[in-house]
Formats: C-alpha cells, structure tokens, sequence
C-alpha cells in the first residue's frame, strides 16, 4: 500500500458533549464536561491528529497545479467542449474574472489549510510533550506552503498571525502587502528547517530538505537571489537527495517518494470519491482530468482530456532530449503502434501530459476510478532545486561556473552525455536555465509562475495582459463579505 499518510479528520476537530455521573458520600449528581475546538488540545495524539488534518488539504492542491499548466503557454484546456468547466476555459483564454467557481475553490482550499495550521498554533503553549518542536515545525512547514500558493495566486491575503479566522473578521482585518505575507513565509520555514528532521517519520511528511527547499524558492520568487543560492546550496550540499538515472521512473509508481523526491503530496485509491466534494478525494482528480477520453489499450487509461499540451511545448524539447517521451504522450503515434483507441475532446491537440495521465489500476481500487489516480504529486524535485541554485547563483550575478554545474547535471540526464553541457554565461546563461526549467518541469504546475516572476508572461502567453494578470481576482464572494474592506487586484 503507498498511501502513508492517511488523511481522515474533518475541517475542525469538535467533540459531542460527554455526560457522566460520578457519586461518593457527598454528592450524587451528574456532571457534563465537553471536549471541543476551544478545550481540545490535552495531549501528543491531539496535536498529531490535528497536524494530520493539517496536511489533509494538500491533497487539493491537484487543482493548483492543474491550473497552473493551463494559465500558461503548456497546455490548452481541453475538456469535452468549450462549456466544459467554463473556468478552466475562461484561465485559458486569460478572460477569467471574480466570478470563477474554480478560482473559488483554490482559495476556500489554501485558506482551510491556512485555518488548520493555524488551529494547532494557536494552542501551541496549551500542553507540552516530548518532540512538540518537530511537530510545531510540520505545521509551520505546511502553514507557509498554503500560503505561499496563496500569495502566488492573489498577492497579498489577510493574515492573523498563530489565531485562527473568526466570522467578522473579514471586515476588520486587511489585507496583507505581499512582501508581508513572504516575510511570515520566510519565518515559518526557517523555523521549520532548523527544527525538522532530514528524513520523515512517515512518508509524505516534512522533512529539513523540504523546508529548505521551500524557503530558497520563496526567496527566488523575491528575486532575492544571494540568500536564495546560500539557503540552495545549503541543501545541495549536505541533502540525501540526487538526481535518478531513469527520468521516466520517477512519475511510475516506483519512483514515488525515491532519491528525487524533496517533497510529495501523498494520494491513495483504497478510499472513493464523488463529484460532489472533489477536495474529499484521496486520489489525484488532475490525474483522470488530463487522460484521454474513451481509451482503450495498453497501460493508461480514460480520462477527460483536459489539459492537453501545445504543439508549442512539445517543439521546446531538443533532438535527442529523452525526457520527451516521458512528459509527452503523443496519443496519436501511440495508438498506431500499440493499437490503441481514443476519442477525441475539444481542442484535441494530439498530445497529453504523460506524467500524470491515468494508468492501469489494481481491483482493489475504490470509486470513481477517474478522481481515485493514486499519483503522487511531485511538489518539489531535486532537479528543481538545482535549476533554481543555478538561477539564483546566475541572477544573482553570484557565480555563473557554479549556475553551469548545476544546470549541466539535469542535462546530463536529459541527453545521456556530456556534448549538450552548456558554456555561455550572463544573459544568455540565463536563458538556458529558464528553458531548462520548461522542458524538465513541464506538466508540473510551474511554468505560470515562472513566467510571471521573470517577466516573460505578455510575450509568451496569448491573452495575457500586464499589470493585471500577474496575479487572479479575489473571488467577488470573499470582496463582499468584507464589505470594503479588501480591495480587489487591479484590472478586476
């Protein structure tokens, strides 16, 4: 079984009232005592148990990184047809407004994770026990992981500091300035990786690595490239990670939560899941999302062709680049030599992101097979941190032959051999890393946010429109309730 860390609490840990009675020679009477939000934190096993409620919500993230691929010049869409799920088309076409039930969606999901963290830190002096620092560090971890996607997204967010969001609030606390929200990023995550443990308890736990490696891209993502390359090379240099030799085993089931992985989001199939409540799913949902539909044949299987790579992207790889085949399923060339059926969705493309489309799945699996895919996500990679060193060091104007070295490892392993090492330096140098990052990480949810950070965005992606689709609207529910006191994103 690969699910190790089962998610199985709900939003807020509330207990039913409990009534006893208890006599002596004195008194017999009842006497009712409750355990609920406000008295709940009495032992270790509560504060683990709302730390697992905690790291519950990353399993939403699906969505995030699903969106993240489609926002950008990667992916189209897709679906059925041009009504299906208007708001991934709207993100497509960069025509989305506050009106967005899947903008919506992101938002109630990073805050709830924002609400569960900050549920234990609030009673964090209530009771101490042995190893409380590694369990404060997880939640603070996962605290500046909710709220790094959050800023990414909306910019500045309302932030409470170690309390929790109480109704009313919303029309009396302010919005934070972003360089305020990644200034508490950066505490959370400094803490977290001087108190963390280099390797997990349980798998899909937070570890040092992961802490460190979050702080040096939320310093990357400033632009503050001497502390992102030191907190970078910090993890290079004493990390148990490594780059695998076979690019294509890290997105099987046998290359998940391996030598690569810095970070994963955990899913499982052994639970089921309706269309109802897509945040309840164990499972991947963007996995059955981005298949293609009505397919019969070897290894994969159907899904709803969102999602589908542009000619664009595929052109991107160099010849001889061997992690094309591995991120891009050309369905096409596929079915003619396998024998393989498909039908064809709105904007087909002929392309599908072969790292999380659906594959063949055990009996045992529970559901809706199409929003049950036991794929972990892959939130952050080894390859990843050495392309972001070597952008940091680059950037930075800190060290090119160090950025070289860094890159050149994920080359590599992309080509087999030493004859695509690159050479130049400064601007063009620069260059290569940010290309470099598309056709590695492709699929995977960042290439929106890199873009935007580097200030590539207007020219590469078609509709987008500077100083306004850098960030998303606030969706208009959460503009009313603060009756003005939230200003909306400009261009909305």
């Amino acid at each position: 079984m690969k699910k190790y860390l089962f998610i199985t609490l709900i939003t807020t840990i509330v207990l039913s009232t409990v009534t006893i009675s208890c006599s002596d020679d004195f008194v017999d009477r009842p006497v009712e005592y409750s355990i609920d939000s406000e008295n709940y934190f009495n032992s270790k096993s509560d504060y683990d148990n709302a730390l697992i409620a905690s790291y519950d919500l990353l399993q939403s993230t699906y969505l995030n990184a699903l969106l993240g691929e489609i926002a950008s010049d990667n992916t189209l869409a897709g679906g059925e047809s041009q009504s299906d799920t208007p708001g991934f088309q709207q993100i497509d076409k960069m025509i989305h407004t506050p009106v967005n039930s899947n903008l919506k969606n992101l938002w109630d999901w990073m805050f709830a994770g924002v609400q569960r963290t900050n549920y234990i830190m609030e009673f964090k002096d209530k009771t101490d026990f042995e190893g409380k620092n590694q369990v404060l560090a997880e939640t603070r971890f996962l605290r500046a992981y909710y709220h790094f996607e959050l800023v990414k997204w909306f910019g500045g967010i309302p932030m409470k500091g170690d309390a929790r969001f109480n109704p009313g609030d919303e029309k009396v606390i302010p919005r934070s300035s972003t360089s305020e929200v990644y200034a508490s990023i950066e505490a959370d995550l400094i803490f977290a990786s001087q108190n963390l443990s280099a390797t997990a308890a349980q798998k899909g736990r937070a570890t040092k690595g992961a802490a460190l490696a979050l702080l040096g891209k939320a310093y990357l993502y400033q632009n503050k490239y001497p502390q992102a390359a030191t907190t970078l090379e910090s993890l290079i240099t004493a990390s148990p990670y490594s780059l695998v030799s076979d690019y294509n085993t890290i997105f099987e089931n046998a290359g998940e939560n391996g030598l690569e992985s810095v970070f994963e989001v955990q899913y499982t199939d052994v639970e089921g899941a309706g269309f109802g409540c897509f945040q309840c799913s164990e499972g991947n949902v963007a996995v059955g999302f981005s298949g293609p539909r009505n397919y019969s044949g070897d290894l994969f299987t159907s899904g709803f062709s969102f999602n589908v790579p542009t000619q664009k992207v595929v052109n991107a790889f160099e010849a001889g680049d061997r992690r094309k085949a591995v991120a891009i399923l050309d369905i096409e060339a596929w079915a003619t030599s396998t024998g393989a059926t498909f039908g064809k969705g709105y904007e087909h493309t002929g392309f599908f992101n072969r790292k999380y489309i659906p594959r063949k799945r055990r009996s045992e699996a529970q559901g809706d097979l199409n929003l049950t895919n036991p794929n972990n996500y892959r939130a952050i990679r080894y390859a990843d941190v050495l392309l972001m060193a070597a952008e940091a060091y680059n950037r930075g104007g800190i060290d090119d032959a160090k950025a070289r070295g860094y890159l050149n490892q994920v080359r590599r392993r992309a080509f087999g051999d030493l004859n695509h090492d690159i050479s130049v330096s400064g601007a063009a140098l620069t260059d290569f890393i940010l290309a470099e990052r598309r056709v590695e990480l492709v699929g995977e949810g960042h290439r929106f946010f890199d873009l935007v950070r580097t200030g590539k965005a207007a020219q590469e992606i078609t509709g987008f429109k500077a100083n306004k689709n850098e960030l998303f609207p606030i969706p208009l529910e959460e503009i009313q309730f603060a009756n003005g006191n939230w200003a909306q994103n400009p261009g909305y």
